[in-house]
């Protein structure tokens, strides 16, 4: 009998593979209820709610969709265990504090991410100064990097320079 996490493992699969592959895109949870019950694996409304919020999909134009930071392959994924904190540095900042000697890594992970929030990076040596073009897209940014930290445990509030 498979585990709990098991089966939320499996059924977190099966909605990677729905959100991804569908045409057109998938408009209200209560398809995602029917596509599951299509392959077999049984859920709730809650249930796909919670692995909605916890896989990172968001809301888009009417549609569910993975954002593409979620991406398993994605560069930042490299750099994120060397990531210490992220603090916002006025509205259109994020000060990324890194271990000692690994900034230029982080920016080069963050700017091969490709980002459209990013307007670019300045690598120091034990940080990176992350800009964007305003504050939606500092919180979209930070957002991003909050996902990956979330992984290892390191989920943060917004957290403004000087705190």
């Amino acid at each position: 009998m498979p585990s709990k996490r098991e089966i939320q493992e499996r059924r977190r699969d099966a909605l990677r593979t729905i959100l991804l592959t569908s045409d057109p895109p998938i408009e209200e949870q209560k398809e995602l209820l029917e596509r599951l019950k299509e392959m077999g694996i049984s859920a709730t409304q809650s249930s796909i709610s919670r692995d909605l919020k916890e896989m990172g999909v968001v809301w888009v134009t009417g549609h569910y969709a993975i954002p593409a930071w979620f991406d398993e392959d994605a560069p930042f994924r490299r750099a994120k265990g060397l990531v210490s904190k992220i603090v916002t540095a006025g509205p259109h900042q994020i000060l990324v504090v890194t271990l000692p000697g690994v900034g230029g890594f982080v920016a080069e992970a963050i700017e091969a991410s490709n980002w459209e929030d990013v307007v670019g990076t300045i690598a120091g040596y034990s940080s990176v100064l992350v800009l964007t073009q305003n504050v939606i897209f500092q919180g979209v940014v930070w957002r991003h990097l909050s996902y990956y930290l979330s992984e290892e445990g390191k989920e943060q509030e917004p957290a403004q320079a000087g705190e």
